[in-house]
């Protein structure tokens, strides 16, 4: 075992400079931030709606309504399914002095009752005002990612790929684990602005990398091809892979799962693209104002913009409303986004190929 595990290592040292190598890494890296990115997406609305459910709950234990101070004779409850109510119908008696008359009363009152977190919450304005901490939450890791990408891309100039590559591994692994055990809203905010520090610098700098290493044009479009496919293949796992492990074992196992991947991913940069060394690039980037006037730069930002609107509009509303109005599985929240996630995996491993051919315009 002792051996196998040096001949590893040794292997690992001598493939340093190994483009495959490089290739998995940046696999890797989007695969764990796409997955992390659509994990969340099944299990934030029901884990959010669950414990704003405990919180009313025990708010309503603290403040349980008392009968007047009387002697019970006799009670029933009564259970209503329309507004999830019970009617308390009670006789007691009324403590009177000697020599009046014993009085019985019939008393009503209605306790609202919090029954536990089902899979059919239909007409719960719980879940309804859901829709927007959901949406925030989700947009929170866009937003701050859109503010970093412009400052990675002159860093990556400055002192190479490896060490933003790197600080994005262990961002993402602090995310992950903040994920996995928080337990409030403000938490799981702070978790997912951070993933969006740390998708910024792997994307960028792992892109970079890979227009560094791979100089031949058909090479580069295949070898990106097969990175973006980590991607797209995060994309479709993500959302049946949070919801199975979420619904069958617990909220924190596939964020556990995942900072299990993410320590992989770290042990092989450090193995192979020792990401102490700074190694400035020898060519100077090109200025930001005149990218953001090239035409073609502008096409295909606009391009990605609008092919990702959709399905971003569908993460924050399409479990709630799966959730009020079919009655869906926690399971079954995540395996609605498999039909969008198989048709991304088959086109970004498809159009790296018909783009060479045919054209990438």
């Amino acid at each position: 075992m002792a051996w196998g595990e040096l001949g590893l290592l040794r292997w690992l040292r001598e493939s340093r400079q190994s483009r495959k190598l490089i290739l998995l890494i940046v696999f890797i890296a989007l695969l764990l931030d796409n997955m992390l990115l659509t994990v969340v997406v099944p299990i934030i609305p029901s884990y959010l709606y669950s414990i704003e459910h405990e919180k009313n709950a025990t708010e309503m234990q603290t403040a349980e309504p008392k009968l007047p101070s009387a002697t019970m004779d006799s009670f029933q409850s009564i259970f209503s399914y329309y507004d999830n109510s019970t009617m308390v119908t009670g006789n007691y008696s009324e403590q009177t002095q000697p020599g009046e008359l014993h009085q019985t009363q019939t008393e009503q009152m209605v306790v609202s009752v919090t029954p536990s977190p089902s899979d059919c919450p239909k007409d719960d304005k719980e879940l309804l005002n859901e829709n927007v901490r959901v949406g925030l939450l989700f947009a929170s890791k866009a937003t701050v990612q859109l503010m970093t990408n412009p400052f990675i891309g002159p860093l990556t100039n400055r002192i190479g790929y490896q060490i933003p590559l790197f600080a994005g591994f262990c961002i993402m692994f602090v995310s992950t684990i903040m994920f996995a055990f928080s337990g409030s809203y403000a938490l799981l905010f702070i978790a997912r602005s951070l993933q969006g520090v740390g998708s910024s610098c792997s994307s960028v700098a792992g892109m970079g990398l890979l227009a560094t290493v791979y100089t031949d044009d058909e090479e580069r479009g295949n070898a990106m091809g097969i990175a973006l496919g980590g991607l797209a293949m995060g994309v479709l796992v993500g959302p049946p892979f949070g919801s199975v492990m979420y619904e069958f074992v617990g909220k924190s196992s596939p964020f556990l799962v995942l900072a299990a991947l993410a320590l992989f991913d770290g042990a092989v940069q450090l193995l192979v693209l020792q990401p102490s060394r700074t190694q400035a690039e020898s060519q100077k980037g090109t200025p930001l104002l005149t990218l953001l006037k090239d035409p073609y730069i502008i096409i295909a930002a606009g391009s990605i913009c609008f092919a990702n609107m959709a399905i971003a509009m569908l993460e924050p509303a399409l479990p709630i409303w799966m959730m009020e109005t079919m009655c869906s599985k926690k399971w079954q929240l995540g395996v609605a986004f498999l039909p969008a996630s198989i048709s991304y995996l088959i086109g970004t491993n498809l159009f790296g190929i018909l783009a060479h051919k045919i054209g990438r315009y």
